[in-house]
C-alpha cells in the first residue's frame, strides 16, 4: 500500500493538469529506507510528449546529488497519462528501474476527475497497490 499525504497527491494532480496535454513527471522523496513519501519534486518532461516522459538528464543528476546529500530516496516515481487510463504502458514497465519505488500514475483524460493509481513494478511484473490518502502527519 502507498500511504501518501493528500496535499502531495493534490500537488501531483496539479502538476499533471498544468503540463497537459504533455505527460508530467516527477518524484516524491522520503527519508532513505523509510518508504515514507514526504517531499514532492515536480520535474521537467524532457521529451515534451503526450505519450512519453523522460527526466531531463541534468535535472536528474542534480536531484540525485541532492537526495544523496539529504539522505533521501525516491519513494514515488510519478507521471501522467493524458489520453489513457492510469496503468503502466509496456514502455513504462521496461523503463521501471527502481524496484523499491511506488509508481504512481495519474490520468488526466477526464478534465473533471483525475484517476490516480499506484503500482510496484519488479522484473517486468506489474502489481497494483491501494493508495491511502492521509492527512498531515498520518503517513
Amino acid at each position: 500500500m502507498l500511504a501518501i499525504d493528500q496535499r502531495i497527491l493534490d500537488g501531483i494532480v496539479a502538476h499533471a493538469r498544468r503540463d497537459h496535454p504533455d505527460e508530467a513527471c516527477g518524484i516524491v522523496a522520503g527519508p532513505a529506507g523509510s518508504d515514507r513519501p514526504v517531499r514532492l519534486i515536480p520535474m521537467l518532461n524532457a521529451a515534451r510528449s503526450m505519450t512519453f516522459y523522460e527526466f531531463d538528464s541534468q535535472e536528474y543528476l542534480t536531484l540525485y546529488r541532492q537526495l544523496e546529500a539529504a539522505d533521501e530516496d525516491p519513494v514515488v516515481i510519478y507521471h501522467s497519462h493524458t489520453a489513457t487510463e492510469a496503468y503502466p504502458s509496456p514502455t513504462d514497465v521496461t523503463l521501471a528501474g527502481w524496484p523499491e519505488a511506488h509508481y504512481l500514475l495519474v490520468s488526466t483524460r477526464d478534465p473533471e476527475q483525475a484517476e490516480i493509481r499506484s503500482f510496484r513494478i519488479v522484473d517486468g511484473v506489474v502489481t497494483e497497490e491501494p493508495v491511502l490518502a492521509t492527512g498531515p502527519g498520518e503517513a
